[in-house]
């Protein structure tokens, strides 16, 4: 097992049956506004799109800085057979003292409902584990994401609890979930088949 300073020092890759999972780069932003743009994927962890595709440099830029500093790490995952970008995933918020970190992820709308994110998530979270040496992980949906709050069900977070009004968004008060998932738990791909189903949407990202 790694520890987080050799985790970030690696910059590991991934390669799944559909995607390749790699550390994000600055020549990414295209690619990512055409996500961070549709009001449709932002929604669904409480922001506005971007509008500009200068601004999401500008935030690709600063998750690279993040990774730098071991302050986050930031993929993205690209088709194989035609290397776009179609999503990306982190783990931000990170507690070195405590080995926790939170898990965010997000995708581009035409790919909804293939089940990336899964296939996506599942090498990301054993690299928590075992590149990191994280004990915990946590994610925090917004409470009305059902497709978010099933998939991490289907990966074997557990429910937490509820902070209830936690995000204002667009003049509402909007209840947010938490989730955890520890090293000893049992999950996917590390204790049996990985999960199927129906994934669209967005935990949440780094803003």
């Amino acid at each position: 097992m790694l520890s987080l300073r050799e985790g970030f020092a690696k910059l590991q890759t991934f390669t799944t049956q559909r995607l390749k999972v790699r550390p994000m780069a600055l020549a990414d932003a295209e690619d990512y506004f055409e996500i961070k743009s549709d009001p449709m994927v932002t929604e669904q962890y409480g922001a506005e799109p971007e509008t500009s595709i200068d601004r999401t440099r500008r935030w690709v830029e600063d998750r690279i800085a993040n990774r730098e500093k071991r302050e986050g790490m930031f993929w993205v995952y690209e088709l194989k057979d035609g290397a776009k970008v179609v999503g990306g995933c982190c783990y931000w918020h990170i507690d070195e003292g405590s080995r926790c970190a939170e898990l965010g992820y997000e995708l581009n709308r035409t790919y909804w409902h293939q089940g990336l994110t899964s296939e996506a998530l599942l090498p990301v979270i054993s690299f928590g584990f075992d590149g990191f040496g994280l004990n915990r992980i946590e994610a925090c949906p917004l409470a009305e994401n059902g497709p978010s709050n099933r998939l991490l069900q289907r990966l074997g977070f557990k429910y937490e609890g509820t902070f209830r009004e936690r995000v204002l968004f667009r003049g509402r008060f909007i209840d947010q979930v938490y989730y955890s998932l520890l090293r000893e738990d049992p999950r996917p791909g590390a204790n049996g088949p990985g999960p199927t189903g129906k994934d669209r949407g967005n935990q949440g990202g780094p803003e």
